[in-house]
């Protein structure tokens, strides 16, 4: 998943900021239209459209920008099923990518996920990888 560069957009003018104000303090039907057509937003996302409004209407300049979650090597592993030494070697291999914050590993959702659809296209249980199994037999 690509990330899109965050977007800053100044204020409303006052007038436009007050009739903004007025429309939101008259109700909470909020109704999204897209070339035309009604969409009902689910709650957290007509809860942040209501939120950037509510903040327009204040007058207020507005940064809209995308969050990756990142996680930490145990909890990736634990979502993939494998143990974090194993998942660790992974990224020193370059199968997994991996951002490093100062000398902590952090690995992005859409990356274990890519890889364990892999894993299940290649026919390999996402808990018990082939090449995991070959590694820990040569480990021994």
């Amino acid at each position: 998943m690509a990330l899109i560069a965050p977007r800053v957009t100044a204020g409303l003018p006052a007038e436009d900021a007050q009739n903004l104000r007025y429309a939101l303090d008259g109700g909470h039907d909020i109704t999204v239209f897209v070339d035309g057509t009604v969409h009902r937003l689910p709650p957290a996302a007509r809860d942040a459209v209501v939120d950037l409004l509510g903040r327009f209407s204040r007058g207020e300049a507005v940064t809209v920008s995308s969050v990756e979650e990142m996680l930490t090597t145990s909890r990736a592993a634990e979502l993939a099923g494998i143990s974090h030494t194993y998942l660790r070697n992974m990224t020193d291999r370059g199968e997994i990518p991996v951002e490093y914050r100062g000398t902590h590993r952090r690995i992005r959702l859409a990356d274990i996920m890519a890889w364990l659809e892999t894993q299940k296209k290649n026919g390999a249980g996402a808990g018990t990888p082939a090449s995991q199994d070959d590694e820990a037999a040569g480990a021994s």
